[in-house]
């Protein structure tokens, strides 16, 4: 790559695997970021200060870039509009291919709320007169540990459903692969999974192996499910969101298993034992 590559989130979990796997193969980057004191500092990186809902901003932090790795706004109730403004002012400043991280299942009626939020997005992204690519990544195997209560029970009607969770470690190799040789993979979806799908039941055991702390799972009712999150108040498009991840594996539609980050990173992706037995 000769221009710097645009990489969003960079200071989150994800993008900050990818602008560290760039850095350390020799690419420039710009780092678009809310606050450039937060971006990481990675040789061959420099910040430029956008968020995703303010076009004259992203317009400026664009000039110039060809190429843009675009990370998944933080959940919001307006997530969708932040996103159509993002790929209109990237547009509006010359990128010519943008590489979106979307999501498994992505579909206008899928069951996972915020599928449906990627989903009109892609549709947004292809009408925009911009190259695309898309990353259609399942759950994260990383956040399995977090969806235990403290008493270690997962609690969801996720039922005997299958989830093919990825590592984000290998969901960062398969996006620095197609960065660094994006024009390969210009108008390509990629369904990045793990090497296998497993009920909730059969990661609770994973997680009790592996961990040594007892983990299990529980499956709720919709109307348990809801009840039980209802001490949080959150609003009610988030509780839906996290319902809906339940109820999306229960209906399979997190099931799928594909060669896709093998065929990308050029190695296997990581199962759940391998991912956290490996410390």
């Amino acid at each position: 790559m000769s221009a710097p590559v645009g990489v969003t989130g960079s200071t989150g979990r994800l993008g900050g695997r990818v602008a560290r796997l760039l850095a350390g193969s020799g690419a420039e980057q710009r780092l678009l970021v809310r606050d450039p004191a937060r971006a990481p500092s990675l040789d061959g990186a420099a910040p430029a200060r956008m968020s995703y809902d303010d076009r004259a901003a992203v317009e400026e932090a664009c000039a110039g870039l060809d190429l843009v790795f675009m990370v998944s706004a933080a959940e919001s109730a307006t997530r969708l509009e932040e996103h159509r403004a993002f790929v209109d002012a990237a547009a509006a400043a010359g990128v010519r291919h943008l590489v979106y991280l979307s999501l498994c299942g992505a579909a206008p009626d899928a069951t996972f709320t915020l599928a449906r939020d990627h989903f009109h997005t892609e549709e947004h992204i292809r009408a925009s007169g911009m190259a695309w690519t898309f990353l259609r990544d399942n759950l994260y195997l990383d956040f399995l540990p977090m969806m235990q209560g403290d008493d270690g029970v997962i609690r969801g009607p996720a039922g005997d459903g299958r989830v093919g969770a990825v590592a984000q470690d290998d969901v960062a190799a398969a996006a620095h692969a197609v960065l660094r040789e994006a024009a390969r993979h210009e108008g390509a979806t990629y369904t990045l999974t793990g090497p296998e799908a497993f009920t909730l039941t059969e990661a609770a055991e994973v997680l009790t192996r592996v961990t040594g702390r007892r983990v299990l799972f529980e499956d709720e009712t919709l109307e348990e499910a809801y009840a039980s999150r209802a001490s949080y108040g959150a609003p009610g498009w988030q509780v839906d969101a996290w319902v809906s991840t339940y109820t999306a594996i229960a209906a399979g539609e997190m099931a799928e298993v594909t060669d896709d980050v093998e065929r990308l990173a050029g190695r296997p992706p990581l199962s759940l034992e391998e991912l956290f037995g490996r410390g």
